[in-house]
């Protein structure tokens, strides 16, 4: 995996946004859970110009960000769903200001 050799300084709150929603799906990822999506096909679906990979590679990051959990089901074939957490929730009245 990469690693940085500048590690970015989070005491700036602009650096923090960016470090965290940097990513070109991100935020609509966060907006599309949010509504109700929750699959990985579903979210495909909603953005079908971003690659399975990268949005697999975004929600990983967003879950160790802790602004979205995964919740895997134990069933065959495995069936995994995605929800905002409390933090997440608290971005949304944001993004939606962005959006307008």
């Amino acid at each position: 995996m990469y690693e940085r050799k500048i590690i970015p300084n989070l005491n700036c709150g602009l650096d923090l946004i960016g470090e965290v929603l940097y990513g070109k799906w991100k935020i609509r990822l966060l907006w599309f859970i949010n509504e109700g999506y929750k699959r990985p096909s579903e979210l495909q679906r909603k953005i079908p110009d971003a690659s399975r990979r990268v949005l697999n590679v975004q929600l990983k990051e967003l879950e160790e960000h802790e602004l979205v959990s995964k919740i895997i089901y134990p069933v065959v074939p495995p069936k995994v769903e995605y929800s905002l957490t409390e933090f997440g929730e608290s971005l949304i009245p944001v993004i939606g200001a962005l959006g307008q």
